[in-house]
């Protein structure tokens, strides 16, 4: 059985990482070669549906579900928009985690979360940029297991950060 790639943008709209997941050769080949992904499900939100004409691997691709955690469940590797509920349901189901941090938004709060989540061990961040390079860190790496805790330290933690 092959391996899956969940990407998701939560319910915002971040066309750069939905075209540079399809259409960024380098990102495609990193998925294939060294991470063996042979199924792409792509959780789209308010940005554009991606042409998928002449992509080497299946793709899955809708706007919105109820709940992502199905196909959280079966992936092998989530990339993420850095939006703090996604990243805790990806940690908590102890899935291999890039966050993609989306540069054009104002007072970007998530670079901070994302910085911070990476240098406890839990991911990797980078920028759409960086995604092919970033995603080559996967392969053999071992991230530190997050363990669910008590809701309220995380909402205090960001509390914190955003303050």
């Amino acid at each position: 059985m092959g391996k899956c790639a969940f990407v998701t943008v939560g319910s915002t709209q971040f066309d750069l990482l939905i075209e540079t997941i399809v259409h960024d050769p380098n990102v495609l080949q990193t998925l294939v070669d060294c991470l063996q992904i042979n199924k792409l499900i792509l959780q789209i939100g308010n940005s554009q549906m991606p042409l998928i004409d002449n992509i080497s691997i299946p793709i899955e691709c809708y706007p919105y579900k109820d709940s992502i955690e199905n196909d959280i469940q079966q992936a092998d590797i989530v990339i993420s928009h850095a939006g703090a509920g996604t990243i805790l349901q990806a940690l908590e189901a102890h899935k291999p985690l890039l966050v993609v941090v989306n540069e054009k938004l104002m007072n970007n709060h998530q670079l901070e979360i994302a910085n911070e989540m990476e240098q406890h061990g839990y991911l990797f961040h980078c920028t759409c940029s960086k995604l092919a390079t970033t995603l080559k860190q996967f392969v053999n790496h071992t991230f530190k297991q997050y363990e669910k805790g008590d809701p309220l330290l995380f909402g205090q933690y960001l509390n914190k950060i955003m303050s």
